[in-house]
């Protein structure tokens, strides 16, 4: 049997291509498990890939007085959703050579940029919904920015770098580090930042009414057309993105392509795929499981998860962690 290998740009293109295509597919079935929990038929999986190809087929709108930023806003989201799998371990275990432009702080500062791209286009379009969901979104991002700095430092205690890779291969190399009480500190406090970051209860809620106290649905109440496409299929890239971090960094860097073999890259889809999924029913069944919080409580929420990284770093470098 020959084996093929695929050539490294290849492999380096694949990263953000496979994040691209699976992550409506994923919103798609978290969706689904959500419907069968609460004893509804619920919608097809692939429902998200029709409704952005809908919206593709629309008109593109934009309220009067938007400036060009509030049109560009969308691409740019999208832009920096499809750099951050260039930084992170999505299908190999090695780093590729564009993950080593930049460290887990400037992916980081990627999906910061994104968000706050956003957050201006909802602020200038004069939209009363979309300039709420705007403000209280970064007024509670002050916090939870925060807590990645501090997830990044136990990253760097650790393995003396900030790099995601070697994250990865540190957990990989005995399955004692992630029973670390430092480590699990981290990941518990990551994990509450992406319920917070994904917009799942108890923040809100996908599938519920518009309302005052939606954050990430409301900033996207003005766009229309293929620009509301890209905010959607970008958020759902934000989402996967954020579940890969924590899987393949912290929890799980397992099923990961050490070569460039066509095979084990076919392998390492099928692996991210499968483990994001499972992360995804994980939290189908918090989103089920609790009411979401009244606004002035999702401050304590958030602090929450805050004040566990900070836990994590004196853990690790005060006792040994």
């Amino acid at each position: 049997m020959v084996s093929v290998v695929l050539p490294i740009p290849l492999v380096q293109a694949l990263q953000p291509l496979t994040v691209l295509v699976a992550a409506p597919g994923l919103s798609g079935m978290i969706a689904k498990v959500e419907a069968r929990l609460q004893g509804r038929r619920g919608p097809r999986v692939l429902q998200p890939y029709y409704d952005l190809a809908k919206l593709f087929r629309k008109e593109s709108l934009a309220p009067v007085g938007a400036s060009w930023f509030f049109l560009a806003a969308p691409a740019v989201a999208m832009t920096c959703y499809l750099t951050v799998p260039l930084l992170i371990p999505v299908l190999t275990s090695f780093g590729l050579p564009l993950g080593y432009m930049g460290d887990i702080i400037g992916g980081g500062f990627l999906l910061a940029l994104a968000s706050f791209s956003v957050a201006v286009a909802a602020a200038e379009s004069g939209a009363p919904y979309a300039q709420l969901g705007s403000s209280r979104a970064k007024t509670f991002g002050a916090i939870t920015e925060p807590v990645v700095l501090f997830v990044v430092f136990t990253v760097a205690l650790v393995t003396t770098t900030d790099l995601p890779y070697a994250q990865a291969a540190t957990v990989r190399s005995s399955a004692d580090q992630i029973l670390r009480p430092a480590h699990l500190l981290a990941s518990v406090a990551l994990f509450l930042v992406i319920l917070y970051e994904t917009g799942r209860i108890p923040i809100e809620t996908h599938t519920g009414t518009n309302e005052f106290g939606m954050i990430e649905e409301a900033r996207s109440f003005e766009h229309a057309g293929p620009y509301l496409a890209l905010l959607k299929w970008g958020s759902a890239c934000k989402q996967l993105i954020l579940y890969t971090i924590l899987i393949d960094v912290f929890l799980a860097p397992w099923g990961l392509a050490s070569t460039t073999q066509a095979h084990s890259v076919a392998l390492a889809i099928l692996a991210l795929v499968g483990k994001a999924v499972l992360l995804g029913c994980v939290v189908a069944v918090i989103d089920n499981s609790f009411a979401k919080l009244r606004l002035f409580k999702i401050t304590e929420f958030v602090s929450a998860a805050f004040l566990l990284s900070v836990l994590a770093v004196f853990t690790l470098y005060l006792g040994g962690g």
